[in-house]
This record gives structure tokens, sequence and C-alpha cells, in this order.
């Protein structure tokens, strides 16, 4: 059976796989595991709750409130916002849990729970297990006064500004910046638009306006065209296009060309090293991220730490070595003095203020990076619990390997949180990694067909 937990969270169609009763089980287990993992320290326990503007957001935040506060808990909701607010202000107000729910960048008939632990700070892998295994089993309520008491506080959101603002140090360090950014109609309509602003930028705010149903509905960082065609419009310097949830974010230089995650850690990461504030000079990518990265730091005698995919992965390795930076091709940043997670606004924030500061445009920042083309293939309707497995795939990825040698890498990863295998091939060219990827993801449909 495959588990409930993926690589960020529980996610699924909202009212199909992913229900209120679920969300209530879910909580429930959850508030008891933390519990009984010493969490709480033996006192009465405090939960932030946030979400993202999706309409099944609603009755799923009833059902995870009513779950936590029937488990004894009190509830703290916070309405709308983004998920690196809900880390953050699980640290800032000292709870001892935090639920975003949200299914990020995913189309708004999906939604998502992730738990944040005291300090902000996602679940290790053995707590998501002990949860799922947990659930549906009998338990002894609390009546009377120790059931948990619910309020709601929906003024957080100037204080997670202020505390984006205030990370860059200098007030009004943007002007003559003209920046647009792209909120994905989703939970930082309000905050990525007021941050940039706060800090003197010219600011154009497109997909701003969530109705619950427009979510990530071709905007946001995962459809940049709009995002391309206003910059080029307005003649802005950059654009920023943040997800659903805004713990990603990609940009767009004056040109409309694409700048990714892996570009923005470069750019980021040489900062840092000039301010020597990139401890050990390392800074931290998953296995997705691009060759061209590894390359581009070596260049600078930065080294570059490889993890699983997953952001909560990239932090794993952050907080046991005491690294500074990390992230996500697909634009989750962690800059670690200011947070414990992937956070869009911030990381468009620092962006920005490089620019501010080195009098550069963004293409030039991010040509430090050459970037290896690069193919990804989804193979749906597979068995990708066999892919690591199966001797024919696992034999035809090695024989890949062995073509490209040095110029190129080939790698086979079984999505966390959909039902499909990506197939991702770097090469010298376009045209080679297309169809060495072409190649291999015939051999995953014919091998791993369900």
């Amino acid at each position: 059976m495959e588990r409930l937990f993926g690589t960020d969270g529980v996610r699924g169609r909202a009212n199909v796989e992913l229900t209120a009763e679920l969300a209530l089980d879910l909580s429930v287990a959850a508030a008891h595991i933390l519990g009984e993992a010493g969490v709480f320290n033996g006192r009465r326990a405090t939960a932030l709750v946030g979400r993202d503007p999706r309409a099944s957001g609603e009755f799923l935040e009833a059902a995870v409130v009513a779950g936590l506060a029937s488990a004894g808990i009190d509830v703290v909701r916070l309405g709308v916002l983004p998920t690196p607010a809900v880390a953050h202000l699980v640290n800032e107000m000292d709870a001892d849990l935090g639920v975003m729910i949200s299914a990020s960048h995913n189309a708004m008939p999906d939604n998502g729970i992730k738990f944040f632990s005291k300090g902000g700070v996602k679940l290790d892998d053995f707590l998501e297990d002990a949860i799922e295994k947990r659930m549906g089993e009998e338990w002894n309520r609390p009546t009377g006064a120790d059931v948990g008491r619910i309020r709601a506080d929906y003024g957080m959101v100037e204080a997670y500004v202020a505390h984006l603002v205030g990370s860059l140090g200098n007030e009004g360090s943007l002007h003559g910046i003209k920046v647009v950014v792209d909120c994905a109609n989703g939970a930082a309509a309000m905050t990525g638009p007021s941050a940039f602003a706060a800090q003197g930028a010219d600011v154009v705010a497109i997909h701003a306006e969530p109705d619950g149903l427009n979510i990530n509905d071709n905007c946001g960082s995962t459809h940049l065209g709009s995002l391309r065609e206003k910059v080029r419009e307005t003649g802005a310097d950059l654009g920023i296009g943040l997800d659903g949830d805004a713990d990603r974010c990609l940009a767009v230089d004056h040109e409309g060309n694409v700048v990714d995650g892996d570009q923005i850690l470069a750019i980021l990461a040489l900062e840092l090293a000039e301010n020597h504030k990139l401890h050990a000079d390392t800074v931290v990518a998953t296995v997705m991220s691009n060759l061209g990265l590894t390359n581009a730091m070596a260049a600078h005698g930065i080294k570059v730490d490889r993890t699983k995919v997953g952001d909560r992965y990239v932090l794993e390795s952050m907080n046991a070595n005491g690294f500074a930076l990390g992230g996500e091709q697909s634009g989750h940043v962690i800059l670690s003095e200011f947070a414990n997670t992937g956070d869009g606004v911030l990381t468009g924030l620092h962006l920005a203020a490089r620019m501010a500061q080195t009098g550069k445009t963004l293409k030039e920042l991010a040509s430090v990076m050459e970037v290896l083309p690069q193919v990804v293939v989804n193979v749906g309707n597979v068995d990708k619990l066999r892919a690591g497995i199966d001797t024919e795939v696992t034999g035809a990825v090695a024989a890949a390997a062995e073509e490209l040698g040095s110029s190129g890498r080939v790698l086979l990863r079984p999505s966390g949180t959909e039902p499909l295998v990506r197939v991702m091939v770097e090469a010298p060219t376009v045209e080679q990694a297309r169809e060495i990827a072409d190649r291999l993801s015939d051999k995953v449909r014919v091998r791993l067909g369900r």
C-alpha cells in the first residue's frame, strides 16, 4: 500500500481522496503522536492553522480544527496566508504545532495537509509513519475543561510581512526596482505585493484576486506566460512568480527569460560567499538540480551537497551541517538565517536586493550559471514502486549514464506526490537529452505499466 504522506504532506482531490473525515482523523492522530513524542513537553498544547484560498480549504480547515480541539489542543485559526508564514509564526509565537492546508502548486480541485512541529519544522518521516499508523485507533477523549479551545487571529499577516521586510535590513533598499509579482491567485495575494512595496519597489501585482476557484489557474510559478508578458509590457526590471501557497518562486528577467531555482541559488550563493556567510562554502540542492549549478559553483570554489527531492530533505542537510542556503530547481529556496522552509516572497526580495546592490540586471546575474539542456518526462499509469528494482529498467538507466559519462546525468525518480515516474536526462544538447529520455520512458511504460 502506498504511503499516505508524500514529500510534502498529505495530498489528494478534495472530498475524494482527501475528505473531511480523513482530515479530522489525521489531526487527532497527529495530536496524539506528537504528544507522546514529547513535542508538547507535557503541557496543554497550542496549534496554529492556516490555509490557502481554495474553496475546499474551508471545510478541511473546519475538520482539522475540530480534530485538534477534540484531542485537547487549543487552536488559533490564522486564515489565509502562505505556508512559510505558518512555519515562521509557529516559531515566533512558540506554538507547539502548525498545520497548513494547501496543495501548493497543484490545480484547484486538489488540496493537502502538512504539519509543522515546534520551531516551525516539518515532521520527520518516522513521525509521519507513526501518525499514519495511529489513524482510526480507539482513544480516550477529553471532556469538560480538557477539550481544546478555538479562536481566530487574522492579524498575523502584518507580523509576517514585517519579518520579510526586516530581513533586508535597509529600509527602502529596493528603490528604483520595478517588479511584477504574480501571486497565483493564492495565499500571498496580500503579503507578496505588500512586502515589495514596503521596501520601496515599484510593484505591479497580477493574479492577486483569489476567489477560491482560480488558484494556480494558468498563472503563478507553474504558468509563467502572463508574467513574462507583463514584465515586457511594463518595462519592469524583473518578475516574481509565486505558487499557490508561496513557498516557492521563479523569476523572469527584463527580457522575459525565465530564471529558475537553480539559477537563483547560484546568485544568492555568490552573495553569501562574498559576505562570508556561506558556511563551509556549500550550497544544498537536490538530485534534480541542473548539473550546470554544480559546474558554476565549482568555478567559484563552492561545493554542492545533493539531497533527495523535497525541501524537507534540503532542510535536514542544512540543519545537520549548519549550511546557510539550499533549495530546489522548482523554486523552493531556504535562507536559514530568516526561514526554516522555502519562502517565495523572501527569496524574491533578496533576489531583487542583489540587483539593487550590484546594479546588474537579473540576466547578468543569472549568467553565472550555464544551464545544461534538461528533459523531464513524467510517465503515468505505472507501478512507481518498482522503478528501482526492475532489472531491465535499472539496466537501461545504467547504460544511458555510461553513454553520457561526465557530460550529463540520468535520473529515474518515483514522484512523491503523484502516481508517476519522472525520467530526467541532462546532456550537452537538447536533442540528445530528448532521445535518451524518450528511450527510457518507453522502457518504463513497457516494464512498469499497470
